[in-house]
């Protein structure tokens, strides 16, 4: 091997220490995180020394949670965003001046100089958006309250990251060491971030879906994941070219891209790179703790990681009361959140160059952050074991999620008010059915009347499948939530082909975007009963009975067919609204004629 490439050595050990560290602690319970830090410990130049270029290897393994940040921009639509900006500039800032603040002053308790103590809490306010990301989706919790509204801080965190940067220069230059000239000229660049953002945002709004239209176009599989990859990398060199956060870039390039025709098959492309390079980036914050440090002063490592964790769980805990988070989510919110993040590395380095505080300090505030990153998987161990069985008895029924396999031939995803119609409907008949829903005091209630109701999250496949999907001939799709409809007919159609899918609509554009994956028993969940309001109400006006009944059977006609001449043009605003106003011009004349008609049969008559 002694000729062998640094690189071919290299991969080689990452790979066998991934392979051996991984599955033992998931065999141990202690979660795929906990395998990579300390496959990286022991591979780093603290254990066996194999690898002692630590921050070559963390620069690069940092793009998989630039990866990982596209990937979670996917699932995110641009509207679906909008509606998240209060709780990201609102929750966000809150966390992040709340634990900053209050980080401060305890340091500056300690007599600790303000200018250090600002910037150590402002870098350990930061959180991990790698490790949270990762547990949030080993447990399918964002699309949970306390996943979403985590995802929302962590997101804020990101953007604040780039004003705690541009801070360390003026604070150099309050010490002294930082001429103003060079403090004027970081300023300028900072102002670089406005159009750089307005440009990633316009150029992808006009041109993405069209090269990846043309790039389709070859055939070529392994040219659409290169341009895929081309893309991500792109936005990230961009935004570290102007100092700005690369994670941000590439999430903002999957928001983009949300609502595009080639979503599903992005995801499919980036999500092995995402997966072995994130694993990559916790063996490199493995290899990373300076146990040196910790050998020289253990005391005032293990204060300051105690320290910063105890001050920004209280902080956040009451954060999350103020949310009004679920009870039993609290716990792990908290935790992710107060853990240190790998942006501090970057705060705490440039802090170091701009002369806020000695090498020395920042080797300290860095190792506690990667100590920090070590132990909460373990603490979260613990929260599992021990603190949440107590806080689910706490007014909440727990159960388990369905285990044996089932076999009747209807599935019904979601058991709320649409989906209790349907299967009492069945029962009725005699039918059996498989009902799926992950709402588990709702369960509680339908179980004490009777109902057979398995808890389980249906956009999960291995549930799915123990559902009996794979034997089944009907699903309905009867959840409330538009995205988690979408994503459980793209599992149902990529995974079981001979299922028949019934499907509920929430309004016009979940319509149409079932109508897109070819789901052709679509119903509108407001429609009919709509409809017989309005029939009601023709009745209250004088209408006789059978002539009220005929015309909103005449309005149900015709709406279904606009419907369906509509549905090729529903992205094309100026066609829809066109299409829209000539039917509505053509059924007011239509019910004119026959108003008419009618007149002059009674005036005869």
């Amino acid at each position: 091997m002694e000729h062998a490439p640094a690189w071919l050595i290299n991969s080689f050990i990452y790979l066998s220490a991934a392979v051996i560290a991984v599955p033992l602690s998931k065999a141990l319970g202690l979660g795929s995180i906990i395998g990579y830090l300390a496959a990286g410990i022991a591979i780093g130049p603290w254990g066996l020394g194999l690898v002692n270029d630590v921050q070559e290897i963390l620069h690069f393994a940092e793009f998989g949670v630039v990866l990982m940040l596209f990937l979670v921009g996917l699932e995110l639509e641009p509207k679906r965003l909008w509606s998240l900006r209060r709780p990201i500039f609102g929750w966000g800032s809150a966390q992040v001046m709340g634990c900053a603040v209050v980080l401060t002053a305890v340091a500056m308790g300690f007599g600790v100089d303000w200018r250090v103590a600002l910037v150590a809490g402002l870098g350990l306010a930061l959180s991990s958006t790698a490790i949270a990301l990762q547990v949030m989706g080993e447990r399918n919790l964002l699309p949970t309250t306390s996943g979403q509204s985590s995802f929302a801080i962590l997101l804020f965190q990101d953007v604040a990251a780039i004003p705690i940067l541009a801070l360390l220069p003026l604070l150099g230059a309050f010490s002294g060491q930082d001429s103003s000239l060079d403090t004027a000229s970081k300023a300028l660049e900072s102002l670089k971030i406005i159009p750089v953002i307005a440009g990633i945002v316009l150029g992808g709004r006009l041109a993405l879906r069209p090269v990846f239209r043309w790039i389709s176009r070859s055939k070529t599989p392994e040219i659409f994941t290169a341009a895929a990859l081309l893309l991500v990398v792109g936005t990230a060199a961009l935004m570290q070219l102007v100092g700005l956060s690369m994670a941000l870039g590439a999430f903002l390039a999957g928001v983009l891209l949300a609502e595009s025709e080639y979503r599903r098959e992005l995801e499919t492309d980036i999500e092995p790179f995402k997966g072995l390079l994130l694993g990559l980036f916790f063996i490199a914050v493995g290899m990373s703790i300076d146990f040196g440090v910790l050998r020289d002063s253990p005391g005032l490592m293990a204060a300051v990681v105690a320290g910063f964790l105890a001050v920004k769980g209280v902080v956040i805990y009451a954060l999350a009361r103020m949310m009004k988070l679920p009870f039993q989510e609290r716990p792990v919110f908290t935790l992710l959140l107060a853990q240190g993040g790998e942006f501090a590395f970057v705060v705490f380095q440039a802090a170091a160059g701009a002369n806020v505080f000695p090498a020395k300090t920042a080797s300290l505030l860095i190792g506690a952050v990667a100590v920090s990153m070590l132990v909460s998987p373990l603490i979260l161990v613990a929260i599992d074991r021990l603190l949440l069985p107590r806080y689910a008895n706490c007014g909440v029924t727990t159960m388990d999620e369905i285990a044996e396999p089932q076999s009747a031939p209807i599935i019904i995803a979601g058991f709320g008010r649409y989906g209790q119609i349907v299967s009492r409907v069945l029962l009725a008949q005699g039918i059996a059915a498989t009902v799926l829903d992950h709402d588990a005091e709702m369960i509680e209630v339908a179980r004490k009347f009777g109902y057979r109701v398995f808890y389980g999250d249906a956009t999960r496949l291995d549930l799915l499948r123990t559902a009996g999907a794979g034997t089944a001939r009907i699903l309905v799709v009867a959840v409330d939530d538009v995205a988690q409809s979408l994503k459980i007919v793209d599992l149902a159609q990529a995974h079981f082909a001979q299922l028949e899918i019934v499907a509920r609509a929430r309004d016009v554009t979940h319509w149409n975007k079932l109508r897109d994956r070819k789901v052709m028993l679509v119903e509108r969940e407001l429609f009919e009963s709509s409809l017989r309001s309005a029939r009601s109400v023709l009745e209250l006006l004088g209408f006789e009975p059978h002539a009220a009944r005929l015309s909103t059977m005449r309005f149900r006609r015709h709406n279904l067919e606009l419907f369906e001449k509509l549905h090729p043009h529903y992205q094309d605003s100026a066609k829809l609204i066109a299409v829209v106003k000539q039917g509505r011009q053509q059924l007011e004349e239509q019910m004119a004629q026959e108003r008419e008609a009618q007149q002059r049969r009674r005036t005869h008559g």
